[in-house]
């Protein structure tokens, strides 16, 4: 398996994409940011200049149902926030 796991197509990432072209990817827990930079390059021909990472823990969730009370927890994961050099763009909509 590679180390991008998908793209983060949000609202709000999208607008972080066209004010500071900057683009978030959830990717796996394990990778660095040299391995993640390598990974974007090589994926979409860009040059990356910066990569953020942060680690997300999963969370407790609950619920009522006709059974009781469930419980369970969300999966924690790692974002990263990735910054091309000017001019590159990345179009996530062009192989649908």
């Amino acid at each position: 398996m590679g180390i991008i796991i998908k793209p983060i197509v949000t609202e709000k990432m999208t607008a972080i994409t066209e004010k500071l072209n900057r683009y978030g990817f959830r990717v796996q827990p394990d990778a660095n940011k040299i391995q993640i930079a390598r990974a974007i390059e090589g994926l979409y021909n860009v040059t990356v200049v910066k990569v953020n990472t942060m680690n997300y823990r999963g969370k407790n969730k609950s619920r009522f149902t006709k059974a009781g009370l469930v419980k369970g927890k969300e999966a924690a994961f790692k974002k990263a926030i990735v910054t091309l050099k000017e001019g590159d763009t990345i179009d996530f909509y062009s192989n649908i």
